[in-house]
């Protein structure tokens, strides 16, 4: 589980620290989503849980007349994106929960877009409902999320070598609180939007390369994930004993100068109503 007040106060920070590592994690997944959105139109880009602003300075760079704006809980995750973007006068990103956020200067967005940061709304029909709300008439939404943790054994995988139990609420915020094609559906439709479509797609998770990609990759594995959460509740000795099975894992997970994961996601599509 991870809520947002979690990714406000626990996890942002990290994430923040670690953004070129997670960055290059999402690297695959980020290029098939810049794919699907070079064909859909927009102007007033609104990226929902935009992190430390891959995605949104992406954008920014391909539609130089467009208008981007990145909504994040986390301010060390914000702060990190404005100062990627410090050149980039499109672009400018807010302190928000973007299930709450209120568009401000006559901004109304036609495309809505979201990177792995729609599975952590604490009430996700509230949270669509008012992106629908304040989105323009016929304005699209195009996000991404993880489909189950069978298919992404860079989660499955860790959990099952630290012991780390399935949560109790598969629904609840987290990492694969989307994995269901029809939870994703009913959630959007009683929300609002129309033309709901899901499009499985495959990616390779990177989480080291060099010379080292263990060491990078175990260094990742502590501080971003699942794995770090479980270890965050150890003791010492605990921690120390997690990290020795961690490192063998990974080990034996090596091929050359890189360290990758298959990965599973879904990128879904919707229109608001005209």
């Amino acid at each position: 589980m991870a809520t947002t007040a979690q990714w406000r106060d626990e996890f942002g920070p990290v994430w923040a620290q670690f953004h070129t590592f997670t960055d290059r994690a999402f690297s695959g997944l980020t290029q098939k989503l810049l794919e699907r959105l070079a064909d859909c139109p927009g102007e007033s880009v609104l990226d929902v849980g935009c992190g430390a602003g891959e995605l949104s300075l992406a954008l920014a760079r391909a539609r130089p007349h467009a208008h981007v704006v990145g909504v994040d809980v986390s301010e060390a995750l914000v702060e990190a994106a404005q100062a990627r973007g410090s050149q980039r006068s499109n672009a400018r990103f807010a302190v928000c929960d973007a299930a709450k956020w209120a568009p401000d200067g006559g901004f109304r967005p036609d495309l809505l877009v979201s990177r792995h940061g729609v599975m952590f709304f604490d009430d996700p029909v509230a949270a669509f409902a008012h992106l629908q709300h304040i989105a323009a008439p016929d304005a699209r939404l195009l996000f991404s999320c993880f489909r189950s943790p069978e298919g992404n054994p860079w989660a499955n995988e860790a959990s099952r070598v630290l012991d780390i139990p399935p949560p109790a609420d598969p629904y609840a915020p987290g990492p694969f609180a989307f994995a269901e094609e029809e939870r994703v559906r009913s959630i959007l439709s009683k929300a609002g939007w129309r033309d709901i479509v899901l499009n499985a797609v495959d990616f390779a998770y990177v989480t080291g390369v060099g010379v080292d990609p263990v060491a990078e990759s175990l260094r990742f594995f502590c501080n971003v994930g699942p794995a770090s959460r479980a270890m965050a509740q150890m003791d010492e000795a605990g921690r120390a004993f997690a990290v020795a099975k961690l490192e063998k894992w990974l080990a034996a997970c090596q091929a050359g100068d890189i360290l990758a994961f298959p990965a599973q996601a879904w990128i879904v599509s919707a229109r608001r109503p005209a």
